[in-house]
């Protein structure tokens, strides 16, 4: 885990944000808000057979293609539906992390942002915040590096064309968003595929950055 700050002048405050990067086993959403594991699944792509052993299960997609539908693991919209659709990713440059406003606060090397835009569709269900449907996707590096979004505590970090998404806002079914969320990568290495966590016992989907 790495720790972030940014300085926020007007208010004199410090703006922190965390990341979770090069972890070995898998947790759900769940587990991470009620304080359990917060790590990647470091798992290959492709197919795996079905819990009966009869069948293949798609896991690797194109950019732009949609998830299968995701059932939501979350107390407040237990049953719910989604689909993740990433559509486009970028890796950043020093110069947009030097501009981001964020000071380093350890010694974990210098970073890189890696810019994911990914459209969030919720099918069925109570509604659900934009922040629970996004909550699991996870950039891996050509170099195996696997690391979450940037979580931002107080403050925000600023980046070019990569707005901060409204997390807090809820879809209804049939509605859909596209957002836009920043990775932090070690710098030299480049965002190799989006991939969504599913556990400790599913394969993540994967979808390879150069589509």
């Amino acid at each position: 885990m790495s720790a972030w700050t940014r300085g926020v002048a007007a208010a004199g405050a410090l703006a922190v944000v965390l990341t979770l990067a090069g972890c070995e086993g898998g947790s759900s959403k769940s587990d991470r808000k009620s304080g359990g594991g917060s790590s990647a699944t470091e798992s290959g792509s492709g197919s795996e057979s079905g819990p009966d052993g009869a069948g293949d299960e798609k896991t690797t997609f194109k950019l732009g293609e949609e998830s299968p539908a995701i059932e939501s693991d979350m107390q407040a919209s237990k049953g719910a539906t989604y689909t993740l659709t990433p559509t486009r990713v970028t890796t950043g440059t020093k110069a947009d992390m030097d501009g981001s406003g964020l000071k380093k606060d350890d010694k974990d090397g210098p970073k890189i942002p890696v810019y994911v835009w990914t459209k969030i569709t919720h099918k069925t269900g109570v509604p659900m915040e934009i922040g629970d449907m996004d909550d699991d996707l996870v950039v891996r590096t050509d170099k195996g590096t696997r690391t979450r979004a940037l979580i931002v505590i107080l403050g925000e970090a600023k980046w070019p064309n990569c707005p901060a998404p409204e997390t807090d806002k809820k879809l209804s079914p049939g509605q859909s968003q596209e957002i836009c969320k920043a990775f932090l990568v070690p710098e030299g290495e480049k965002a190799a595929a989006v991939e969504v966590t599913r556990g400790f016992y599913k394969k993540p989907l994967e979808w390879p950055a150069a589509g």
